[in-house]
């Protein structure tokens, strides 16, 4: 099976409803999709979903990084060479959204090839896990009619945006848990927003809000004052900013392991050949893992949830980026049942592009 044809192309997809964190708020979000077609007519899929503020990337740069024609190296490949490709791909393709819509796609043709879902393929190591779904930030008010919505649809782990104000970030989770009890599990995700002293005030709480998990509470240049909180806290710190790939791991494990876990994203790594063996090193570090996403479509999710559940550190999903898309391109992916996410049978990534 031999690579004959590279096209990608940009699609703006509106968000069902306005999305805010520490630090901005979106009503829509833009893909580069790549398609890598081989000459059995076999077609492999994949997808940037840049974020400026994370890597760096913008829109525009990785269509540009994408375009056809800065693809043509890879017009030629056996998909035997599958390995190959993906080692000249970081340095053929610049800025990791960009590397992994490429990686993405290789993926999914090779699986396609061998007639193996993606993660059979990498080997298996669960069936089937729950992710959370993320409540921006809002008012209490609208913090607990949103979260009623979920739990109607079965969600119970809930991941709740703060960072701006401590203290209503606090009252949040407080009427939260008061509404619903231990049907629920709160996570929290701060987003860079505290300094040290908001901070520790929200860790008075943890305990007693019984909050499961706090992600990115500082910037990272505040990593290492982490280390001054207890460790049976700083064991519920998860690293997202603060980790895009083995860099960023290897920087934390020289400051002496502030997080209790890290959060792997296709977007910072530059694909699945990238977060695959971010995995494996954190894993050996006895860090637990949480598989994110940024808002994405079918396609983006499925490839993070065939690695997830090809590692067997993966604690926790967080891959709700494509359940607020009001159109997707894709269909397929994966399963979800209540709160459950599952691969599907199919071979490669499991999606199909919409007419």
């Amino acid at each position: 099976m031999k690579l004959v044809a590279a096209r990608s192309r940009t699609v703006r997809i509106p968000l069902t409803r306005p999305y805010a964190v520490s630090g901005g708020s979106w009503d829509a979000v833009e893909l580069v999709i790549v398609e890598l077609e081989a000459d059995d007519g076999t077609i492999g899929y994949g997808q940037a979903s840049p974020a400026e503020e994370v890597t760096g990337e913008t829109i525009a740069g990785v269509a540009a990084e994408l375009e056809p024609h800065k693809l043509e190296w890879l017009l030629g490949l056996e998909l035997m060479e599958f390995g190959v490709a993906l080692t000249d791909l970081q340095t053929r393709v610049k800025g990791p959204a960009a590397r992994a819509a490429v990686d993405m796609a290789l993926f999914d043709l090779e699986a396609k090839r061998q007639k193996l879902p993606v993660v059979e393929m990498l080997m298996r190591s669960h069936p089937l896990l729950p992710t959370s779904i993320t409540i921006g930030l809002k008012d209490v008010a609208a913090t607990l009619a949103e979260a009623e919505e979920y739990v109607a649809r079965g969600f119970r782990l809930l991941k709740v945006k703060i960072g701006e104000s401590v203290e209503l970030d606090l009252e949040r989770l407080a009427k939260l848990r008061e509404r619903h009890g231990a049907a629920i599990v709160l996570r929290a995700d701060a987003n860079q927003g505290y300094d040290l002293r908001a901070l520790a005030r929200f860790c008075e709480r943890m305990e007693a809000l019984d909050i499961e998990l706090l992600e990115q509470p500082t910037r990272p240049e505040l990593d290492a004052e982490l280390l001054a909180f207890p460790k049976p806290l700083r064991d519920r710190f998860v690293a997202d900013e603060s980790v895009h790939d083995e860099h960023g791991l290897k920087r934390l494990q020289q400051l002496g392991l502030p997080y209790g876990g890290i959060n792997i994203k296709l977007m910072k790594t530059g694909g699945l050949r990238g977060a695959l063996r971010l995995a494996r090193l954190a894993e050996r570090a006895k860090l637990r893992l949480m598989w994110g996403c940024m808002d994405e479509s079918v396609l983006g999710i499925a490839a993070a949830l065939h690695g997830a559940f090809a590692n067997p550190a993966t604690t926790w999903l967080d891959l709700d980026g494509s359940f607020d898309l009001a159109e997707d391109p894709f269909s397929g992916g994966f399963s979800l049942d209540g709160d459950r996410l599952s691969t599907l049978a199919t071979p490669g990534l499991g999606v199909e592009p919409r007419a």
